[in-house]
């Protein structure tokens, strides 16, 4: 079923959700480790990196980087859609957070710096409501 692609629609249909906990960035060799279960794994060169709880990689003695609030954008995205990316990061660079982004085949997922996640939350959901 394809999603919505008219950015209009999208950005007031964003209805951003974060997710409890805290989310790490870590590499790894040789696969995923038993007992860890990655929300996002992407197959570099260098190694898969992969997006898990911080008390997961640490279970494990993962080294990580990067404590991050995950906020799923709940709006069905087009995987073509053009602008919802742009128009989010570009709301949260003006306030000065950074945003990695990752498309899954029905949602948005963004990872913004721990501490300020109920923030970006908060200026994702103003822009939903200017965008209506």
């Amino acid at each position: 079923m394809p999603g919505e692609s008219e950015l209009r629609k999208l950005l007031s249909g964003m209805r951003p959700y974060l997710h409890p906990g805290r989310y790490v960035f870590t590499t790894c060799r040789g696969g995923v480790p038993p007992g860890v279960s990655p929300v996002v794994t992407v197959l570099e060169e260098e190694g898969p990196t992969l997006v898990l709880r911080q008390e997961e990689a640490e279970a494990v003695g993962l080294p990580h980087d990067f404590t991050a609030g995950w906020i799923t954008l709940r709006v069905h995205s087009d995987l073509a859609a053009v602008g919802l990316t742009a128009a989010v990061a570009q709301r949260l660079a003006d306030a000065g957070l950074s945003c990695n982004v990752v498309a899954g085949f029905h949602h948005d997922h963004l990872f913004v710096p721990y501490g300020r996640a109920a923030e970006a939350v908060a200026l994702l959901e103003d822009l939903a409501r200017r965008s209506g």
